[in-house]
C-alpha cells in the first residue's frame, strides 16, 4: 500500500508582543489640503481635474508602467482613474513636486504620484502603494524623502501602527528600493494580482511597524543627508 509521506510539524509563530497595550484608531479620513513639505519634494492630496494632464505627461514611459496595471491611455483617461479613487474612502492620492530644480527639472514641477491605500481606520493600518515617478528622478532624493514624508505622517500624525508596501515579484528594482527603506519582507503571496497581460503575479510584501519606525526614520534621514553631501560635492 502507498504511504503518503507525512508533512514536517510547523512551528507556531511566536507573538512578538505578549503583553500588548490597547492602539489608537488611525486618524482617518485627512483634510484634503493636507500638504507634506521636505527640503526635495512637496506632496498635496491630488486634484484629478487640475493635476492629471502633467502627471500624464512625466508618467509616460514604458519602464514607469513595466510593472503597474492600469496604465492610462491619454490625460482623460488617468483623470477618471484619479477620480474613482478621490471618491474611495480608504485611499488618498497624492501629487509629488519639485521644490527646487532638480534632474533638470524645475522647481514646482509634478514628478511623480504615490497612494495612501488600503486603509483600515479600525486596524490602525495602511498601504503606501501606486507609486509612480517619472524616469529622470529615479535613484535621486525623490523616492526617500517622498517614502519619509508619509511614513513619518502616517505613525507621527495618523497613529498608524502598521504600514506596509508590496510590489510584483518580477520588479526586482523596487523590492530593492522597499528593502533600501529600512521595511521588513514579511514573504511572498503566490497568484495574487493579474497583471495588465492576463498573467497573475506573486506579491512580494514588506511593511514598517510603530516599532520600526524610529530606525527606518534615522535610515532615510542618513540617505537623505548622502545625498545633499553629493549635491555640495559636485
Amino acid at each position: 500500500m502507498h504511504q503518503i509521506p507525512e508533512l514536517d510539524r510547523f512551528d507556531p509563530v511566536r507573538d512578538p508582543r505578549p503583553v500588548d497595550e490597547p492602539w489608537p484608531q488611525l486618524a482617518w479620513p485627512i483634510s484634503v489640503d493636507t500638504e507634506l513639505t521636505g527640503e526635495v519634494v512637496q506632496l498635496n492630496s491630488i486634484d484629478p481635474t487640475a493635476d492629471a494632464a502633467e502627471l500624464f505627461r512625466a508618467l509616460d514611459h514604458d519602464g514607469v508602467w513595466a510593472h503597474v496595471p492600469g496604465r492610462p491611455r491619454d490625460p482623460q483617461d488617468f483623470a477618471e482613474i484619479l477620480s474613482s479613487r478621490h471618491t474611495r474612502p480608504d485611499w488618498n492620492t497624492w501629487v509629488v513636486r519639485t521644490r527646487r530644480a532638480i534632474a533638470g527639472l524645475p522647481a514646482g514641477a509634478i514628478v511623480g504620484t504615490s497612494s495612501y491605500l488600503d486603509v483600515s481606520a479600525h486596524d490602525a493600518r495602511l498601504e503606501i502603494g501606486y507609486t509612480l515617478y517619472t524616469p529622470a528622478v529615479w535613484s535621486s532624493a525623490v523616492n526617500p524623502e517622498t517614502k519619509l514624508l508619509l511614513l513619518g505622517y502616517a505613525f507621527d500624525t495618523l497613529h498608524a501602527g502598521r504600514v506596509q508596501m508590496k510590489t510584483d515579484t518580477r520588479n526586482h528594482r523596487s523590492q530593492q528600493a522597499i528593502a533600501r527603506l529600512g521595511a521588513q519582507y514579511e514573504g511572498t503571496l503566490r497568484r495574487h494580482f493579474r497583471r495588465s497581460d492576463g498573467t497573475v503575479r506573486d506579491t512580494v510584501m514588506f511593511s514598517v511597524s510603530a516599532e520600526d519606525w524610529p530606525d527606518v526614520r534615522q535610515r532615510l534621514t542618513s540617505r537623505l543627508r548622502s545625498h545633499s553631501q553629493e549635491r555640495v560635492d559636485r
